[in-house]
């Protein structure tokens, strides 16, 4: 101990000798440890970190699947759900949820749209979830009649009933109905809030507030409309592979069973982790390598400095080890001085990750999984010591055995030149800079095609003008507002709004595009019958008339719809492009009628419109049915689009009064324009691209310095031979010439060894990536080129300064 003691003080007192060289490896090393600890904290929160539920290895979730369809994850219906669950023996427990449901919650006449779920009463036992005050959900409750019950969330009970003591038992009302609150959720829960992604689109708000899923016996029947989710716990030793079997051949015996219902063939399994996680993953570990990069090429460039600065300590190390210092005892004194300097950098890294954790929150998506859960904790804090340990072995023990690798003989005689020793100390550090030139290559071109990724992104047109729209959320009280009130409603609020200043057009949808909302129900052509059960499906959307006028949505034949078109005309329909194409690709749509699997609805062909980028700007588009919302009132929530001349917001205020003016109990939510919808549909992938852009750029400056500082580092060391070329008659574009061959030629190999290995692993971000391949040849060739200019920029610097060594002054020197 009084040993290692004493390599501490007398390391801490070398670093402290040289202040500068000791700044540049701390920061270096704050930046690349900082930069990974922040990383490891998002990895840490979302891939590493159990789920907050009892055993969550053994949840999974279980959906249909129809490939012959394209539904990987289809939601079942309630029909099928209750043969699941009775038929099957795999399961332990299994409950069923309807996620992101609307309540509109009155209390002292502030209106608020609350988000929810319907739930069956078993999920909290499932899930291990219990309440900090009052029960959870009863069997019975789940029982028409019985089920105006509620539970509520922690915060909820916080923000709106002010942490009351004594709130269970008391009465809420929620879409003009009693509920009696029975309990209160811990803080934190909000299942099925951050339960994962389905379809590339959906995610499921956090939920506010819980009521008991009420199905009865006609419910637990039908077999068309697919919209629970289904979650259920593995009974022990059963796998998922073997729970799958087993649920495939319940589905096809109720395919057998049922051949007219619209049933996927097959059942898919997903672990709830990977549920949550989802195309996350990917991405994340892409960055998280990406990071490790950028350390590995910092420690590069400390390894180099260290071995520039053991030249100039040689003298120093052969006397100790002409002393009797052993070769052992050397290594670890210099061991010890690249192990303070990375704890040194490791301790900067961490306020450096604390700053970036924060810029992290800042920046992830409001949709990323797990982004509350995401910090700096115990283990984030073990993985930067593991780290800062790492790095000090890695960027010293290379310069450390080099370093202790002499002739003393040589080593002590004054004014001795590196010979065979140099050379070995120069390959050491060409090898470096090929490494760090390589791993550089890899990541800008990774970077690169994100970047170009995320633009072509950008140009997709979405169908529709973007510009000059304002979104609003409203939703009718259930209870005041029957079927037949709704359409009123909507109507005399559309008029009044059309009147305000600065609005151009005004309409309402029953889902917005790129809001990750969507139907799709299955249809039938007139005329034309599928085989049973082969119903093709087509995502409807319920909308007023002027909604195709207000978005700028084209109309490519046919008309739109119109103003006559109410409740007591005949149903009509406008189709979109796409599936004018597929189901009638040589013969006139118009004039066709359709049947829809909801509520029975047939209405005539009129019109088609053009594609809308419904699902994700980077999603194909979908068959589409547009319906008349007043021939098909089923829902209470709509979402008003506002046209306006000038900046949106600007009317908010206004139409926001005409919706109190009508009816104060409605409440309105989402307020914003669709710009800032569309920009929070590519918010993932501008998150990724951000983070890689800049870890290429880290990337790039630290090869650069790494690159610059051998050659000048050379260049110093051959101060003797260029004077000696120079005074025999070479030429400054001699010297130049030959600093620079020097140089690019390292430079050239690391980029040809860095073009293998992007080529191998950028095929790993393939699935994150649009419009343009893994191993595009364009930005290959662009990024190395670019590499190549970069580095022989860096080399030209030390070779500008190499001819002008004076012959005389460096013989002298010598």
């Amino acid at each position: 101990m009084e040993t290692l003691l004493q390599d501490i003080r007398y390391g801490a007192r070398m670093l402290a000798k040289k202040p500068a060289f000791s700044i540049v490896a701390v920061i270096t090393l704050a930046l690349g440890i900082g930069a990974n600890t922040a990383i490891f904290s998002v990895v840490n929160a979302v891939l590493l970190r159990p789920l907050p539920f009892h055993d969550p290895g053994q949840l999974v979730t279980v959906w249909e699947r129809n490939p012959k369809q394209g539904y990987e994850q289809n939601p079942p219906a309630a029909g099928n759900y209750a043969d699941w669950r009775d038929q099957n023996r795999v399961f332990a427990q299994t409950a069923i949820y309807a996620p992101s449901k609307k309540f509109n919650l009155s209390l002292e006449d502030q209106p608020e749209r609350i988000t929810g779920a319907a739930v069956s009463a078993s999920l909290f036992e499932l899930l291990g979830a219990t309440v900090v005050q009052g029960r959870v959900f009863s069997s019975e409750e789940e029982q028409p009649g019985r089920d105006q019950v509620v539970l509520i969330s922690y915060s909820l009970w916080q923000r709106r009933f002010a942490a009351d003591r004594n709130l269970v038992g008391k009465t809420i009302t929620l879409d003009g109905k009693n509920y009696t609150i029975v309990g209160v959720m811990p803080q934190g829960f909000q299942f099925p809030g951050g339960s994962g992604t389905v379809l590339r689109v959906f995610t499921a708000a956090p939920a506010d507030l819980w009521v008991p899923l009420a199905l009865n016996a006609d419910a637990l029947r039908q077999r068309s409309n697919h919209y629970l989710n289904v979650i259920a716990r593995l009974k022990p030793g059963i796998t998922v592979a073997q729970a799958t079997v087993e649920m495939d051949a319940i589905q096809q015996r109720l395919e057998q069973q049922y051949p007219t219902s619209f049933v996927g063939s097959h059942v898919k399994l997903v672990p709830l982790a990977e549920q949550v996680v989802g195309a996350a993953r990917r991405a994340l570990l892409v960055l998280w390598g990406a990071v490790a990069f950028v350390l590995f090429i910092g420690c590069a460039n400390i390894a180099n400095l260290l071995l520039s600065r053991a030249a100039s300590r040689k003298k120093e190390i052969a006397v100790r080890a002409a002393l009797g210092a052993g070769r052992l005892r050397v290594i670890r004194q210099l061991l010890t001085e690249s192990l303070l300097l990375s704890f040194a950098g490791g301790i900067a890294g961490v306020m450096l990750a604390a700053w970036g954790v924060h810029a992290l929150s800042m920046i992830v998506p409001n949709n990323f999984p797990r982004r509350e859960e995401i910090a700096i904790d115990g283990w984030v804090l073990g993985f930067t010591l593991l780290i800062s340990i790492l790095t000090g072995v890695i960027f010293g023990l290379a310069p450390a055995l080099q370093s202790t690798r002499m002739d003393l003989t040589e080593a002590l005689k004054a004014g001795a030149r590196d010979s065979a020793e140099g050379g070995e100390r120069h390959r050491l550090r060409s090898l470096l800079v090929l490494g760090e030139t390589a791993l550089a290559l890899v990541l800008l071109i990774g970077a690169a095609l994100m970047i170009q990724s995320f633009l072509r992104l950008q140009h997709v047109s979405p169908g529709f003008k973007t510009d000059h729209l304002l979104t609003m959320e409203l939703s009718l009280p259930s209870t005041k507002y029957p079927r037949e009130q709704r359409p009123a409603f909507f109507q005399q609020l559309l008029e009044r709004s059309r009147t305000l200043p600065g609005v151009v057009a005004v309409a309402a949808t029953k889902h917005l595009p790129l809001s990750g909302d969507n139907m799709n129900f299955a249809f039938d052509v007139e005329g034309r019958p599928f085989p049973p059960g082969k119903s093709p499906g087509a995502d409807c959307r319920f909308v007023t008339p002027e909604y195709f006028n207000a978005l700028r949505i084209p109309l490519i034949k046919g008309r739109a719809f119109g103003e006559g078109d109410g409740s007591q005309t005949p149903h009509v329909l406008l189709i979109n492009d796409a599936m004018a194409r597929r189901f009638f690709p040589d013969e006139e749509p118009i004039g066709k009628r359709l049947t829809l699997g909801i509520d029975n609805f047939t209405g005539e062909i009129v019109g088609v419109v053009g594609d809308v980028k419904h699902l994700g700007l980077d999603a194909e588009t979908n068959e589409e049915v547009y319906a008349v919302y007043s021939q098909a009132p089923l829902w209470t929530d709509m979402t008003l689009v506002v046209r306006t001349s000038g900046d949106p917001m600007n009317a908010a205020g206004a139409v926001r009064n005409e919706v109190r003016a009508l009816d104060k109990q409605v409440p309105i939510a989402g307020v914003r324009t669709m710009e800032e919808l569309v920009t929070e549909s590519v918010a993932q992938t501008r998150f990724r691209t951000l983070l890689l852009g800049l870890f290429g750029i880290a990337a790039l400056l630290l090869a650069t310095v790494g690159i610059y500082g051998v050659m000048s580092y050379a260049v110093s060391q051959r101060t003797h031979e260029i004077g000696i070329r120079m005074a025999l008659g070479a030429q400054s574009r001699d010297v130049r010439r030959l600093v620079i061959r020097n140089g690019m030629t390292l430079a050239l190999i690391g980029v040809a060894i860095g073009l293998a290995g992007a080529f191998a692993l950028t095929r790993l971000m393939a699935s994150l990536l649009f419009g343009v391949t893994a191993t595009d040849f364009t930005t290959f060739a662009t990024v190395s080129a670019g590499l190549i200019l970069v580095a022989l920029l860096a080399c030209y610097i030390p070779a500008r300064r190499a001819t002008k060594v004076d012959p005389l002054m460096a013989l002298r020197y010598e």
